[in-house]
């Protein structure tokens, strides 16, 4: 399929409910429409601004009815309708908008320059070196992270110490309520505040940067750097640690990875031995949100990062990171990073970005022919954890 009818059907899909009446809403049609047809993504963006609203595990329930017409519960979900390119035309330079990738103004391949970090993160630890020199360096004085939680369930945090972002740079497979906490700590003394968030986590947060909220329900301006994660779907926490108890013990888990498609396997670090399963049984894991997703490198984001994939092959690729700067304040933060020598930068081999470019329409083509707003089908709460 062409690149401009991807894009068309794309646009087609997510502006048809707006065109039936269905572009406001409250916490009701955010119940049909996303929880109950197992669309919800368990972003956190509908909690902590309501008390009806609550993460618990990987799922959003609700605790109580509200009658509200109009609430920001369903305006800031990444789930439903909006009009995504009028929502990246607001926030980056038009010019820089890439049908496949979004804005972008550079792509780079990074890693971090300290081996401690990179031994205690994913890959090349470019996020876990860009958060924390953030931090030091006072651009934000908070950063909101994915955090160990128990049993392989991830509990985001507000963090504030370099050493200790320094610590929770491995990735989750499971979904963190990323977005609930950052609702919580704007009502906190932190005063800008830096993201790590997965691509619905991002759009959750765009969505509430162009909303317009009162002066008591305010908060976003102090959303100073979001870094996006690159991401091809999250699991289940119930379904995903099912698998794995079969085969090992939960508490034994040091981390996990996906290599280049061609493996077909899930990779599970333990403190004894690697544990290799496939992804025929991975992929049952998948919440069925994310078949929905058509957005895999976090396009709403000051720069997005992801395991890079090198000619050399994947035991040396898995140490570095391909880098979509989309922002001037990202690209200041890169080149800050370049000049404190706290990243090493590679050279793209040819390819690359043509290659990437590949995988993300591929993933906008599925996506498109799934829905884009729940449709009553379904069992939310299997759906969604």
């Amino acid at each position: 399929m062409e690149l401009g009818k991807v894009m068309q059907q794309v646009k087609e899909r997510d502006a048809a409910p707006a065109e039936k009446g269905e572009g406001l809403g409250g916490q009701k049609e955010l119940e049909e429409m996303v929880l109950k047809a197992g669309l919800c993504t368990g972003c956190g963006a509908c909690v902590n601004i309501c008390p009806y609203q609550a993460s618990y595990r990987d799922k959003t329930v609700t605790l109580h009815s509200c009658d509200l017409t109009r609430g920001r519960c369903y305006d800031f979900c990444p789930r439903t309708p909006a009009d995504l390119g009028a929502l990246q035309r607001k926030l980056y330079d038009e010019s820089d908008i890439t049908p496949e990738l979004g804005a972008m103004r550079g792509f780079f391949i990074t890693r971090a320059t300290d081996t401690a970090i990179r031994r205690q993160s994913q890959h090349g630890g470019t996020v876990t070196a860009l958060i924390t020199l953030a931090l030091r360096e006072g651009l934000i004085d908070a950063a909101v992270l994915a955090g160990e939680g128990e049993g392989l369930l991830p509990q985001a945090v507000t963090v504030s110490d370099p050493e200790t972002a320094g610590r929770l740079g491995k990735s989750r497979f499971v979904v963190s309520p990323t977005v609930a906490e950052f609702n919580r700590a704007i009502r906190t003394e932190c005063r800008q505040i830096g993201v790590v968030a997965t691509p619905c986590q991002a759009l959750a947060l765009a969505k509430m940067r162009t909303q317009s909220v009162t002066a008591t329900e305010g908060g976003i301006e102090k959303l100073q750097l979001v870094i996006g994660l690159f991401c091809g779907w999250a699991l289940s926490w119930r379904d995903l640690s099912t698998v794995l108890k079969e085969k090992m013990d939960l508490a034994s888990i040091t981390g996990m990875d996906i290599p280049p498609s061609r493996y077909h396997t899930l990779e599970v670090y333990t403190r004894g031995e690697t544990i290799r399963i496939s992804l025929d049984e991975i992929n049952l894991c998948v919440r069925e949100s994310c078949h929905s997703c058509g957005d895999m490198t976090a396009e709403f984001s000051d720069l997005s990062v992801g395991s890079a994939r090198l000619p050399e092959g994947w035991e040396t690729a898995r140490q570095w990171n391909q880098v979509i700067v989309r922002t001037e304040r990202g690209l200041d933060l890169l080149e800050l990073a370049r000049r404190r020598g706290i990243l090493e930068f590679k050279e793209v081999p040819g390819g690359n970005l043509e290659k990437l470019k590949a995988a993300s329409l591929n993933k906008k083509r599925v996506a498109a022919t799934r829905p884009s707003v729940g449709n009553g089908s379904g069992d939310s709460y299997r759906q969604a954890g």
